[in-house]
């Protein structure tokens, strides 16, 4: 994800305002750049956190996310910061800088799962991230808030056991559909095409589109080729994304009768993150047991 424009304007209106306050309900402030670490930050911190999720609309394109006053002061305030990494939302380092607490924990969800920029960033796809994420949270508000230590414990424990379903349906999708042909727009669903052992084509293409650059004509035309004559059972495609190559490909997959599943950077509003991920998951299923010529 591209730096935001206009972030060293705002930061220069802003900082001299910025309040370095706890919750004003005396909850532990809580940040999350993206909602579904959001999400699972108020399973484990339950009524004693704050959660605020910055980027949590999920029809707005994240590329184009712009940084604001409000933003600035909530990171500001937070006790604790959980952010994605990779280099996916670099501006949340920045404005970390610029709003210095020294007794601020930050959690980064690449540095737990050893990823790095470069790398591909859409981490919370992959099955591994969140019980990592969820554990790092529970440490850290149990240091902010030894008394309740017990508690934080427990919720991680319901939290783990609550992917269970996750599990298995990954687990199911894998049995009946390792190693069928599928392709993809950009590697946002990467991560779970992996652990569904599903065989991911036009990858070349797809890091073209993830860092916003024109996709070679040879590459664009093996995905058309492999759209019109069946090699692939099923299309994801980022449905926040907007781009014309993209939809002229949706559109032929569409007409080519290959099932279509649209994901998202973005949790939809009220989803969990379990909810989110076993909606997508279930689509999947359906697609790979769809129409294949």
């Amino acid at each position: 994800m591209k730096m935001p424009t206009g972030l060293t304007a705002v930061l220069l209106v802003t900082l001299a305002a910025l309040t370095v306050a706890h919750a004003a309900d005396g909850k532990i402030a809580l940040v999350a750049a993206e909602n579904f670490y959001g999400s699972v930050a108020r399973q484990i911190g339950g009524d004693r956190v704050s959660v605020a999720s910055i980027m949590n609309n999920p029809d707005q394109d994240p590329h184009l996310f712009e940084v604001s006053p409000s933003i600035i002061r909530q990171i500001a305030a937070a006790k604790i910061v959980v952010y994605n990494g990779a280099d996916y939302d670099p501006w949340i380092e920045k404005l970390l800088t610029v709003t210095p607490k020294p007794d601020r924990t930050v959690i980064v969800a690449a540095e737990i799962v050893n990823r790095k920029a470069g790398d591909n960033p859409h981490l919370w796809y992959n099955p591994t991230t969140m019980p990592a994420v969820a554990s790092a949270l529970a440490a850290a508000l149990a240091a902010a808030d030894p008394a309740h230590k017990d508690d934080y414990a427990a919720r991680l424990e319901t939290f783990v056991a609550s992917l269970e379903p996750l599990n298995e349906k990954i687990a199911a999708i894998r049995g009946k559909f390792a190693g069928i042909p599928v392709t993809a727009s950009e590697p946002v669903f990467g991560y779970m095409a992996d652990a569904l052992k599903l065989t991911m084509r036009n990858e070349r293409f797809q890091l073209a589109i993830m860092n916003d650059t024109e996709p070679s004509a040879r590459d664009l035309a093996a995905f058309e080729r492999d759209l019109k004559t069946h090699q692939v059972r099923v299309l994801f495609y980022n449905k926040q994304a907007q781009n014309s190559i993209v939809q002229h490909l949706v559109d032929l997959a569409r007409a080519s009768n290959i099932p279509v599943v649209g994901v998202t950077e973005t949790a939809p509003s009220g989803a969990s993150y379990q909810d989110w991920m076993l909606m997508q998951l279930d689509e999947t299923q359906r697609a790979l047991a769809g129409p294949s010529s």
